[in-house]
């Protein structure tokens, strides 16, 4: 897979010690540099490189930066990313993807390694912690890549100088693999070991079984949800859900010391000034007297201080130093990969479509209180907002209300969920997310495979061919055919 960038891929066990950088044309976010490899490095420390390269270079990529322009978290104001919110180039070319869609293929190839190491016959035989963990974040890597692009090669993918031009495998096929790598990794993870714990080298749990299994738990919930549409298992994705997370505290939250490490999103901004505070999320937290939005936007920080405008979506001019800038943006802010308050929102939706309104109020309150204190509010506040603006929205339509709280807490680095969430729901019929973009008809419903398989594996090719099917044709879960 990847051809000749997989097969040079290499593994940097010191990567958390270097400074990220996440321009998308920058030759060292390639994967093509031979450096350390995985078939013969100890699991753990190929997991140390996963786990940071899920947050930065998939979770915290292209893929988030450009979902938070298409879902209207974000308005592109400035080269590639003003192309985007305008709908030219960008959402059509192989090219825009291609370091996202690389690393997520890297991070997969490496987790194969690792699940081979750590299965009977290898090397590392009985390390049931790093053979768990590698199946869940094999299953998050591929949800990602699957759920933006659709059917994308699998099965004969990951076997370089074997198969050199893999097939495309069914999205709902991929499905079944995904649910089968946390089934498989729960168990793993209640299994005693014999080999040392990640610990040191677990850069998210810190080696702790029983929170990667609530991980494992959590996104089964997420994964259920998402499939609602082909095949609706809502109690199951409560009880997933209670299964999982108990606070935020809990979380799969990465982070950043804001020094040797820094957020993608704050080193994006940083790097490139591509985006602007989004006119239509302002709209809709001013429709709602959403004390988020004195917190969510801030005026473009100059010597000379310049009052706040909004960038219109899909009509920005294109120029830097002039839109508002995000107000969350910090260097040491964490990535979400599952969030505690996702879970209470796939709960309280879940709750909505079986008819209990008790228990989705509840589930609720408790997305928006957590959503509200991860951005530095109070849950005293969060209560105050539910009482005297939410509740009565709820009570009209109690499904509409709980997808456009959970958009709004989606933002800043859950993009990539909101752009999942609004795809599924323009399938089911619910158009509860009101989007301004005047070009509605060029709202990319997939993204692009990316070029590195486009230019070298006819398959991917043939099913990319000039780009324009992703204004047409949805992914599987969303009611398409591919």
């Amino acid at each position: 897979m990847i051809l000749e960038n997989i097969k040079k891929t290499g593994l940097a066990l010191l990567l958390t010690t270097v400074v990220f950088s996440s321009c998308s044309e920058d030759v060292m976010d390639r994967i093509n540099e031979d450096r350390n490899n995985p078939i013969t490095a100890p699991a753990r420390f190929v997991l140390t490189d996963a786990i940071v390269s899920s947050a930065f270079k998939v979770t915290g990529s292209d893929y988030a930066f450009y979902s938070a322009i298409y879902m209207e978290q974000q308005v592109g104001i400035y080269g590639q990313m003003f192309n985007a919110e305008i709908r030219i180039a960008e959402p059509f070319s192989s090219s825009t993807y291609d370091n996202a869609w690389s690393s997520t293929y890297t991070n997969l190839l490496n987790l194969k390694a690792v699940i081979g190491k750590c299965s009977p016959g290898g090397s590392e035989a009985g390390n049931y912690q790093a053979l768990g963990v590698a199946q869940i974040l094999s299953a998050y890597n591929l949800a990602i890549q699957t759920d933006l692009m659709g059917d994308i090669p699998w099965s004969e993918a990951l076997q370089p100088a074997v198969i050199f031009q893999p097939k495309l495998d069914k999205q709902e096929a991929i499905y079944g693999d995904i649910m089968r790598f946390l089934d498989d990794a729960i168990v793993n993870l209640q299994k005693t070991s014999v080999f040392p714990s990640m610990a040191g080298q677990d850069l998210l749990y810190a080696g702790k079984n029983e929170l990667w299994v609530k991980m494992a738990q959590g996104l089964k919930a997420r994964y259920k949800m998402r499939l609602s549409f082909r095949s609706a298992k809502y109690q199951e994705v409560i009880d997933d859900a209670n299964k999982s997370f108990a606070s935020a505290s809990e979380q799969a939250a990465f982070k950043f010391n804001g020094g040797s490490t820094v957020n993608p999103l704050y080193s994006f901004y940083s790097d490139r000034d591509y985006f602007g505070a989004s006119q239509s999320l302002h709209e809709k937290l001013v429709d709602r007297t959403d004390p988020r939005d004195d917190v969510f936007f801030k005026a473009y920080p100059k010597k000379n201080p310049i009052p706040l405008e909004f960038a219109p979506n899909g009509a920005p001019s294109q120029v830097q130093e002039r839109y508002g800038i995000s107000g969350l943006l910090d260097p040491a802010g964490a990535v979400n990969l599952l969030s505690f308050h996702e879970l209470q929102f796939l709960k309280a939706e879940a709750y909505a479509r079986l008819g209990d309104r008790g228990n989705a109020e509840t589930a609720l309150k408790a997305g928006i209180s957590a959503a509200f204190v991860k951005v530095g509010l109070t849950s005293a506040a969060a209560n105050t907002y539910y009482a005297d603006h939410v509740k009565a929205l709820f009570d009209q339509n109690p499904t509409k209300e709980i997808m456009v709280q959970k958009y709004l807490a989606f933002y800043d680095d859950e993009a990539i969920e909101s752009y999942n969430d609004y795809r599924r729901l323009k399938a089911m019929g619910d158009n509860f997310i009101v989007l301004a973009n005047p070009k509605p008809s060029e709202f990319p419903l997939r993204f692009t495979y990316g070029s590195s398989d486009v230019t070298t594996n006819n398959n991917v090719k043939n099913a990319y061919g000039n780009g324009q099917y992703v204004k047409t044709e949805n992914v599987w879960w969303a009611g398409g055919t591919r």
